[in-house]
């Protein structure tokens, strides 16, 4: 049986982050919290204002130094 050798298996490009780190980010600065908030409030954008105050409370990626 003969073997295929499709288009699809072979990485035609370098992948997107080749040569980057990942993994879990650093948290976010209470300077930085503030700085989202206040321009959430300017925007006046409350949905995502409410979903960030209720992923901040849940302590998600946030140190409060």
């Amino acid at each position: 049986m003969e073997t295929l050798n499709l288009p699809a298996i072979r990485a035609l490009r370098p992948t997107w982050n080749n040569g980057r780190l990942f993994g879990q980010k650093r948290p976010l600065k209470p300077m930085h919290v503030w700085a989202i908030r206040v321009r959430l409030e300017l925007v006046e954008n409350y949905r995502d204002l409410a979903l960030f105050n209720m992923a901040i409370d849940s302590t998600l990626r946030a140190v409060i130094c």
